[in-house]
């Protein structure tokens, strides 16, 4: 293949990579449907994308790497507090309801597909699990309560090494029967040496690395790229050692570090979140276009009952074995017994076992990939178009996060929080001072005592239905660290603050830096102390709607600027939070929100 072509080739997976990413975010659906549709159409329809020809023997090594660095940034959320909450359902899921989930899968293979025994058994340990990369996307869309989205993000990151494992332990069973006996022997012996070595280098790696972080052996901005070299060393040191060892070692490594003392891999974490959205988009494409849809086709409409079985039989009897017992409604567990789509680690083990056991002369192996991905597709497919509708139908979905959480419970943070609550806005005041946080609550305010950036304030801020924050705190430094610790919950375009004076002042060397802070808040510019003294001197926060023949430029030569526009409500009742910057012009229906001066 040309440069040319490779150039091309490369390009376009880039380009249709960000399209369908761009595409999942617009209509709030996970972006697998449209990487699937990408892939399907540049290869197996078009033509266009043979990823064989682009990348030679480099395919499944980077396959392979790809899905290390994927569970390891997933298992890097695995906090063991978490795990002590709700760890007997997940436990019981990723054990026992993964056993029936397997046995009802690989019966239906066999006897509706007419599999042999040992590929039938592969195909159910490929597809028994879930995965974080179609859970998380899929949580952002429904929003389940918090007790639903944690099991569901925990079985789908659990369940990913576990379904891959056991996926390499039958296949050593299914490749052992070539020699000369000793299937099962050779099974079980693979099975611990994967299990010890595993976890093993995981924990020592994990182990390392945490120690050179807390001792602070690498300057912060190459803990990134030493973390992905770790990754990769470990995975790469394991399958040497013992086949096929690797995932588990990186998902050990993860977990170690997530939980040692004294580490904070938050940095890491978000490093990986972006380079995990990269390799989970390429890859979706590249084994997508290997599809062989002549073959999917052959197997004829009996597979859509093996879907069935999957979806409607296998799921809701592994929910009701984790489940029961537990505190959880039966509300939660009708969710949990729908959700349960497949990603990218069934799509990509399936791709390299079914390479490898072709090479073994299984002449059914080449069926492998085409079926998983129908199971991938269909779960996918089904299950987002239906998820927040049940949720909604079930009760069991948060609000939508348009609340506000404000940080500072001083006068004007409270004159502010109460403004909003009469719009029927979910706020959440947050402050360090006793005495403006019993004023909050004597108004009748929702309230939280204690610093927002605080290690308590993450295991209890009620962030529920939040998507905002107003940093109306007087202090600038606490304004601009809420603003840096917010940032990844909010996005920046949702973080607002009110500047200081005395920051105003400061010259470019001493004041924080534009992006480790919001956006002014209020039009036309005012700063706190400005704010605060209006509010001193008898001002009021006031709402006015305008009309056809009371537009916005009558309210700007009535007022002038001594009102200053906190935000506007529009005829659909959406708020547009109002900066330095007036980036939108209210009409006719449309609610104000202003704080007046006293004279006016």
């Amino acid at each position: 293949m040309s440069e040319t072509h490779i150039l091309l080739g490369l390009g376009g997976i880039g380009a249709a990579a960000l399209l369908s990413q761009w595409l999942a975010w617009r209509l709030r659906l996970p972006a697998i449907l449209f990487l699937l549709l990408c892939g399907i159409g540049a290869g197996p329809v078009l033509g266009w994308l043979q990823p064989e020809q682009l990348f030679g023997p480099l395919l499944f090594p980077l396959v392979s790497l790809s899905v290390a660095i994927i569970l390891f940034e997933g298992s890097l959320t695995l906090k063991l507090a978490e795990w002590r909450e709700i760890g007997s359902v997940v436990q019981r899921m990723v054990t026992v309801g993964a056993l029936a989930t397997w046995i009802v899968i690989t019966l239906s293979t066999h006897y509706l597909l007419n599999f042999p025994w040992d590929m039938a058994v592969l195909f159910g340990s490929l597809t028994l699990v879930t995965g974080p990369t179609v859970i998380v996307p899929m949580l952002r869309v429904m929003r389940p309560n918090a007790a639903v989205a944690n099991i569901l993000r925990w079985e789908g990151i659990v369940i990913d090494p576990i379904g891959a494992l056991l996926a390499v332990v039958v296949f050593s069973f299914i490749v052992s029967q070539d020699g000369h006996g000793g299937a099962v022997s050779a099974g079980l012996s693979t099975f611990a040496a994967v299990i010890a070595c595993g976890c093993l280098l995981g924990a020592a790696g994990g182990w390392l690395f945490g120690v050179a972080l807390r001792r602070h052996w690498l300057p912060e901005y190459l803990q990134n790229l030493a973390a992905l070299a770790a990754v990769l060393g470990i995975f790469i040191a394991a399958n040497l050692l013992v086949s096929e060892s690797g995932l588990l070692a990186v998902t050990v490594m993860g977990m170690w570090l997530a939980n040692m003392r004294g580490v904070d891999v938050q940095h890491i974490l978000h490093f990986k979140e972006n380079l995990s959205v990269l390799l989970i988009s390429g890859l979706f494409i590249l084994l997508a276009a290997r599809l062989d849809l002549d073959a999917l086709i052959a197997l004829g409409p009996v597979t859509l009952a093996v879907l069935a079985i999957i979806q409607l039989i296998a799921r809701p009897l592994c929910v009701a074995l984790s489940t029961a017992g537990s505190s959880l409604n039966w509300r939660e567990r009708a969710l949990l017994s729908w959700i349960a789509p497949r990603g990218i680690v069934a799509a990509a083990v399936s791709a390299i076992f079914a390479e490898r056991l072709a090479h073994h002369g299984y002449s059914q192996a080449h069926l492998l990939v085409p079926l998983t991905f129908l199971v991938i597709i269909g779960t996918v497919v089904l299950q987002s178009a239906t998820a927040r509708p049940l949720a909604h139908l079930l009760k069991v979905s948060e609000p939508s996060p348009r609340g506000f959480l404000i940080i500072g419970a001083n006068p004007l943070a409270r004159a502010v929080g109460k403004a909003l609550q009469q719009r029927e806005q979910r706020v959440l005041l947050t402050d360090s001072s006793w005495e403006n946080i019993s004023a909050a609550r004597m108004d009748g305010l929702p309230t939280y005592f204690g610093n927002p950036a605080s290690q308590h304030a993450d295991a209890h801020l009620d962030m529920v239905g939040l998507g905002q924050l107003l940093a109306l705190s007087p202090s600038s430094e606490q304004n601009s660290l809420a603003c840096t610790r917010f940032r990844p919950d909010f996005g920046k375009a949702n973080l607002y603050y009110l500047p200081s004076q005395r920051e105003q002042r400061l010259s470019e060397k001493h004041r924080t830096s534009d992006k480790h802070r919001g956006q002014p808040l209020g039009y036309p510019s005012q700063t706190y102390g400005q704010l605060a003294s209006a509010l001193a001197r008898g001002a009021e926060i006031r709402s006015t709607t305008l009309s056809e023949s009371f537009t916005w430029g009558h309210y700007r030569s009535l007022h002038g600027d001594a009102a200053t526009l906190l935000m506007a409500f529009d005829t659909r009742g959406w708020f547009h939070i109002a900066s330095a910057t007036l980036d939108f012009t209210p009409g006719p229906g449309w609610t104000l929100l202003a704080l007046i001066d006293a004279e006016e």
